[in-house]
């Protein structure tokens, strides 16, 4: 029975959807309830229209008759027109289940909205494209309905049955579906509801978020139950906007994780986004850009395919040209199949296209309009919902046949569709063709024999109606009311949320989506063949609560790329910089583009696409390439190599030199040449003269705490009493000429003394200055690392630069003050005046002191010690070299001219002495000889 409700003639069909939408909520239970008073009501409202609505019931009744529709058990005379009739398949029931599935497309025309709800039966049927990977979502229906059917534990004595109805992806053909199932008719009448909707308890339909919606507004005008086996979308779990709609599918709030977890593994930096454009979408673009940023992987472009199906071609010549001229090889795509139609029906290129294509949960990647295409996705990653398989459900796929189910019109469509078979609408009785195939052999862009994730939803959302249902009778009959048990739709809902069962597969499934688990993915590889065959291999999975290090895993080696060779595709702005090299960033570039510059003088780089280079320890240095560090080589002045052997002999023959001058001087030590020149300061000065070339030896070999003390303390001491004895000696012959006279008492008082008073007290402040320094700031053993390139130089520090430079300016003040008194008395007559000596001795030893300073400065690590030994064995050999050669020379080769008279003949010839000098010649010659 039809039940009319508020009409009016002169509604159009657009008007007439929106008055049913602005109906107020009325329970379709309460007709039973109150069928008199609602008669009364519909006949005093509607007695001026009641013709009208005769008229339109009879001519309904008429399009049903002719379709044979809603039930299945009359065989059509020839192969109807599947987008006119709705619903298409209906298996009759105790309780009906609505189901909405998205089988075919049309085309639509928003132009022509309105003949959506006028369908004149002589209307030429529109052109309709099979989607057939969906038909595996109605096998999984019927799989479950039958198994609820045979199971006597769960709904006993009460069957299921179910309406199924095509949805299309746009808003007025998924409203007219949903208006068809209300009114109970395969042809939509505005207000009139048909009494055997009584037995509907719930809706199963919303394969994406704009289906669900669209749905949801509709049904929640009646409180029927809605669930979604579509994609998980958070706004639908808004329980004030839609408070009748449940959603089957497990969250995918780690998806975009898992999706960079894959990026990062294969070091792919540079990504392209296309993404629906809806809220999930928005959602989706939102936390996989957060994340990214986290690991370091940057955006090339972001693309938003339009939802609507009529705006697709409209944008397909601008979209699918941006995403293939892009910079970007790896395309990571999120969306439900319908929303990438576009790239399914897009024209792609012939040539294979060098893109890495990676697709989220619910993107079909398989599906494509002819069987010959899509060999661009090839070698694409998918993620799919890992779940466990449903037991017997591929046995019972293998079983369907039209021939096993020969009242499916459907099936009969289906499968003259899918398995390529002509046309036969004239002759009904006529085989089908490959009446003994199986759904085995079809590709797999036509059935997959695995269940897919909206079977699976559906297969589970069945379960939780009938468990629901279930649990609402045990609960009327536990009250004693068995008898007079009634179901009604919106008395669902309380049992509904409570929902919770094991399914076959043994997974468990809670209705109540608060107690849902996060989902789990497997990787899948896409892999099409020469001969347009092509499968999906399982390559890793991704499963969020897992432990960390098993949670990601990927079988690399299992994949099969795009691209001819097997190496993995790069998908990087700009290529690694390897080590030894660092990034420069890009102006106005994105941190995944960059330049690559070699790392700067005594730094390093180890790693791939170092953001910055580093130095080694200190105990090390860059190799060649720097890209690692090498254990630097201790260094320090030795004997065994050659500067240091030879500073060594050098040394060491200087200190037998001047040993051997000493023998001679002790040996003549009573001719005039050697008594006349103060003997003691002589012994005094070779005596330090040999302390000055050895101490040089202190310089050498692994510097130590004890070697470091007494390195610049000696050399500092005995090169100041080398110093000090050759001032004395300066001083001496000033005095003995310029102060005193000849046998003066004053002179025999004070020659003895000031020689060692001289000595002494200049080498006492030295040795003080020395105390100081030891006590305050020693020198210490260091490990120079900077010196020398590879090479850590040992050598000692002198603690405090000013007390050295204090001790080598003390030295120095005496050498000029030697030197200045020397330069003085150079032209006093004595035959023996070694003032002239001392003179050009001191020259040079300032000489070399003073090229010294500037020379230590500038040098640096083991050239420091050999600047100053070079230095010490300078001076001294000077001193040595200017003061006793010359007297050494008439010692040992001119023993004649080191006589007594032959000083007197040498005087007496040159005829040039005063009166005052004669005698002091004399005494020279005599008695300061003898002295």
């Amino acid at each position: 029975m039809i039940l009319p409700k508020e009409s009016s003639a002169g509604d159009a069909p657009g008007s007439l959807v929106s008055r049913v939408l602005q109906q107020p909520r009325l329970h379709f239970g309460d007709w039973n309830d109150n069928k008199g008073l609602h008669l009364w009501l519909i006949f005093r409202e509607m007695l001026p229209h009641i013709q009208k609505s005769i008229s339109q019931f009879l001519s309904s009744l008429l399009i049903s008759l002719l379709l044979h529709l809603p039930g299945s058990g009359h065989r059509t005379e020839k192969l109807p027109c599947f987008p006119k009739i709705n619903p298409i398949v209906s298996q009759d029931g105790d309780l009906l289940i609505g189901i909405f599935l998205s089988l075919f497309s049309v085309e639509v025309n928003s132009e022509t909205g309105g003949e959506l709800f006028e369908s004149p039966p002589n209307k030429a049927c529109k052109p309709y494209q099979w989607l057939h990977k969906n038909y595996q979502q109605t096998l999984a229906l019927v799989f479950a309905i039958e198994e609820i059917n045979r199971d006597p534990s769960l709904l006993p004595n009460i069957s299921l049955g179910f309406h199924l109805y095509n949805t299309y992806h746009s808003d007025e053909r998924t409203l007219e579906s949903s208006l068809q199932w209300l009114s109970g008719l395969g042809q939509f009448i505005p207000n009139f509801r048909c009494k055997e909707q009584d037995k509907s308890m719930a809706v199963i339909g919303g394969a994406t978020s704009a289906l669900s919606f669209q749905m949801g507004t509709l049904l929640d005008l009646y409180k029927f139950p809605q669930i979604s086996y579509g994609p998980f979308d958070s706004v639908l779990s808004d329980k004030v906007q839609f408070p009748s709609l449940y959603q089957m599918a497990p969250k995918d709030s780690s998806l975009h994780q898992g999706v960079v977890r894959l990026l990062v593994y294969f070091k792919w930096n540079w990504i392209g986004l296309v993404a629906s454009d809806d809220i999930r979408g928005e959602e989706f673009l939102w936390e996989i850009r957060g994340e990214m940023v986290k690991n370091g992987v940057c955006v090339s472009f972001t693309e938003k395919i339009p939802v609507s199906e009529r705006r697709h071609m409209e944008s397909h010549e601008m979209f699918v040209p941006r995403i293939l001229t892009s910079s970007a090889k790896v395309i990571v795509i999120h969306g439900d199949t319908d929303s990438l139609m576009i790239l399914r029906y897009s024209q792609l290129p012939i040539l294979p296209i060098a893109k890495v294509w990676i697709g989220t949960s619910h993107w079909d990647i398989t599906m494509r309009p002819f069987q010959h295409q899509g060999d661009q996705f090839h070698g694409a990653l998918t993620f799919s919902y890992l779940t466990n398989e449903i037991p017997g459900f591929k046995t019972f796929l293998k079983t369907v046949t039209p021939s096993k189910y020969p009242d499916d019109i459907l099936l009969r469509g289906f499968w003259l569709s899918a398995f390529l078979c002509p046309d036969q609408p004239e002759n009904p009785e006529q085989e089908i063709c490959s009446p003994n195939a199986s759904l085995e052999a079809l590709p797999l862009c036509s059935f997959d024999m695995a269940m897919s994730s909206f079977s699976y939803a559906i297969y589970n959302s069945i379960y939780a109606v009938a468990w629901a249902l279930h649990e609402m009778f045990m609960r009327q009959r536990s009250m004693g009311d068995e008898k007079h048990a009634m179901a009604h739709s919106w008395q669902l809902h309380s049992f509904l949320k409570s929902t919770q069962f094991n399914n076959s597969a043994g997974d468990q499934v809670f209705v109540d989506e608060n107690r849902r688990s996060e989902a789990q993915y497997a990787i899948m590889n896409y892999v099409m063949f020469p001969n347009w065959s092509d499968v999906l291999l399982k390559v890793g999975q991704f499963v969020p609560q897992a432990p960390v290090g098993q949670d990601f895993t990927v079988c690399e080696d299992a994949i099969v790329w795009s691209m001819s060779d097997s190496k993995v595709p790069s998908g990087v702005c700009s290529d690694s910089c390897t080590p030894g090299f660092r990034k420069t960033p890009l102006e106005g570039k994105a941190a995944c583009c960059f330049d690559c510059s070699p790392c700067p003088e005594g730094e390093i780089s180890s790693q791939m696409n170092a953001e910055q280079c580093m130095k080694c320890p200190e105990d090390e240095y860059p190799n060649k390439w720097r890209d690692g560090c090498i254990p630097k080589v201790v260094s320090f002045l030795t004997m065994k190599e050659p500067l240091g052997m030879t500073l060594v002999s050098v040394a060491v023959s200087f200190s037998l030199l001047t040993a051997l001058v000493l023998w001679v001087f002790v040996k003549f030590q009573d001719t005039p040449i050697v008594k006349a020149n103060n003997r003691p300061l002589s012994y005094s000065l070779l005596i330090s003269l040999t302390c000055c070339f050895l101490c040089s030896l202190l310089f050498m070999g692994h510097p130590t705490t004890v070697t470091c003390l007494l390195q610049q303390t000696v050399f500092a001491v005995v090169f100041t009493v080398a110093v000090s004895s050759i001032l004395a000696k300066t001083i001496i012959v000033v005095l003995a000429f310029r102060v005193t006279r000849p046998g003066d008492r004053i002179w025999k008082l004070i020659y003895p003394r000031v020689s060692n008073y001289v000595v002494l007290i200049c080498s006492g402040i030295q040795v003080m200055f020395c105390g100081i320094w030891l006590g305050t700031y020693p020198p210490f053993p260091e490990a120079d690392t900077h010196s020398e390139s590879g090479h850590i130089v040992l050598r000692c520090n002198e603690g405090s630069v000013f007390a050295f430079y204090c001790v080598l300016g003390y030295m120095g003040i005496l050498a000029l003050a030697s030197f200045t008194v020397a330069f003085l008395a150079r032209n006093l007559p004595d035959s023996f005046n070694e003032a002239k000596f001392i003179t050009f001795s001191m020259l040079v030893f300032c000489s070399v002191w003073a090229s010294f300073l500037p020379t230590y400065q500038s040098t640096k690590g083991k050239a420091m010690v050999v600047v100053e030994v070079f230095s010490i064995l300078a001076s001294s050999a000077g001193l040595l070299g200017c003061i006793f050669v010359p007297k050494c020379y008439v010692i040992l080769l001119k023993p004649d001219r080191n006589t007594q008279e032959e000083i007197k003949n040498k005087w007496d010839s040159r005829g040039k002495m005063s009166s005052k000098a004669q005698p002091y010649t004399s005494r020279s010659g005599n008695s300061r000889s003898e002295e």
